[in-house]
């Protein structure tokens, strides 16, 4: 069963703001949701909230599952960096 890809407009704008040359990669990986929304290693449930972190490189897509309308909603994409600020 094939998944319907949604991106929010916030993730939109940021995924517009990220270089061509990983936008595509990150593009690629998220249409791949489509057909497995839960890859393993790159894809990890988030722990203290609802939803999923997708691995890319060195950005990560965060995005959500809803099997019951079968679509995977992405929330946010963000280089890793973010996480490591103080």
């Amino acid at each position: 069963m094939a998944y319907r890809i949604q991106v929010r407009r916030g993730a939109q704008k940021q995924l517009d703001r990220i270089d061509p040359r990983y936008r595509e990669r990150i593009i690629e990986a998220v249409y791949k949701l489509s057909e497995d929304p839960k890859p393993f290693p790159a894809s990890m449930k988030l722990e203290g909230r609802e939803g999923r972190r997708l691995r890319v490189g060195n950005y990560r897509v965060l995005y959500r599952i809803d099997d019951r309308l079968s679509e995977v909603l992405v929330l946010e994409i963000w280089h890793r960096q973010r996480d490591y600020r103080c």
